[in-house]
C-alpha cells in the first residue's frame, strides 16, 4: 500500500543493513588482524561475506527505492549529489595525506635511509613499462565511462552499455596488472620509507579501484535491467564521478611516485 506524503523529501524506512554493514566490518576489520598475527583468515573471509550480502541486499533496496517506488525525487537527488561531492573531497584528503608521507620522506631523506632517494638497496619499477600501461589503461577507461554516460544522455542503450562493458573489463585488466606487479616487485611493505608509502599509497588506490569496477559492474546490471532514463540517473553519474576522481589520482601517483620518485 502506497501512502502519499506531502513532502518531497524520502524519509528511510526501517532497515538491518546499516546494523548488519557494521557487525560485517567489525568482523572484516578485526579479522586483518588476526590474519596478520595469526595467519589465520577464517574471521577475515566471514566478515567479507557479511559485509558483501549486505551491499547487495543494501543496494537492491535503494534501487527498489529510486525506480520502481519513485522516492528520489529531485530534492532527493540534488542532497544525493552533495554527499557524493563531500564524500570525494574527503576521499581526495585522504590520498592527500599519503602524498604528504611520501614528499616528506623523499624530499629530506634521513641517516636511517642512506640520505638518498630512493634507499640504498631498494630497485624501483620502470616507470615507462607496467606503470605506463597502467596509464593508458585508466586513461582509456575514463573515455569509455564517458562515452557510456553521453549514449545514456541520448537514449541509446546499446552505446551505454558497450561503453560501460569496456569500462569495467579496463578496471579489472588494471587490477590485474597491479597484481602481477606486487607479485614480481624487488621490495615489500617492510622496506623502509620508501616501500612502506609505495604499498600504502597504490595499494588503497588499487583498492579504490576495484570498489570503482564493483560500482560501474552495479550500473551495468541495473542499465541491463532499464533502471535508468536520460533524465534519471544518479547511480550511474555518482560512478562516474567516482571513476574519474580513481584516474585522477592515478595520473598524480604516477607523475610523483613511479616517475619522479624512482
Amino acid at each position: 500500500m502506497m501512502i502519499k506524503s506531502n513532502h518531497a523529501f524520502h524519509l528511510v524506512d526501517q532497515s538491518p543493513w546499516p546494523l548488519t554493514g557494521a557487525i560485517g566490518a567489525l568482523m572484516l576489520t578485526t579479522g586483518i588482524v588476526k590474519w596478520f598475527h595469526n595467519f589465520n583468515m577464517s574471521l577475515f573471509i566471514m566478515g567479507l561475506i557479511i559485509l558483501s550480502f549486505t551491499c547487495i541486499q543494501w543496494w537492491r533496496d535503494i534501487s527498489r527505492e529510486s525506480t520502481f517506488q519513485g522516492l528520489h525525487t529531485l530534492i532527493v537527488a540534488k542532497g544525493m549529489r552533495w554527499g557524493m561531492i563531500l564524500f570525494i573531497t574527503s576521499e581526495v584528503l585522504f590520498f592527500f595525506s599519503f602524498f604528504w608521507a611520501f614528499f616528506h620522506s623523499s624530499l629530506a631523506p634521513t641517516m636511517e635511509i642512506g640520505l638518498m632517494w630512493p634507499p640504498t638497496g631498494i630497485y624501483p619499477f620502470n616507470p615507462i613499462q607496467v606503470p605506463l600501461l597502467n596509464t593508458i589503461i585508466l586513461l582509456a577507461s575514463g573515455v569509455t565511462v564517458t562515452w557510456a554516460h553521453h549514449g545514456l544522455m541520448e537514449n541509446k542503450f546499446t552505446q551505454t552499455y558497450q561503453g560501460l562493458i569496456m569500462t569495467v573489463a579496463l578496471g579489472g585488466y588494471f587490477t590485474l596488472l597491479q597484481a602481477m606487479e606486487y607479485i614480481e616487485a624487488s621490495f615489500t611493505i617492510a622496506d623502509s620509507a620508501y616501500g612502506a608509502t609505495f604499498f600504502v599509497a597504490t595499494g588503497f588506490h588499487g583498492l579504490h579501484v576495484i570498489i570503482g569496477t564493483t560500482f560501474l559492474l552495479t550500473c551495468l546490471m541495473r542499465h541491463k535491467n532499464c533502471h535508468f532514463s536520460s533524465k534519471h540517473h544518479f547511480g550511474f553519474e555518482a560512478a562516474a564521478w567516482y571513476w574519474h576522481f580513481v584516474d585522477v589520482v592515478w595520473l598524480f601517483l604516477y607523475m610523483t611516485i613511479y616517475w619522479w620518485g624512482s
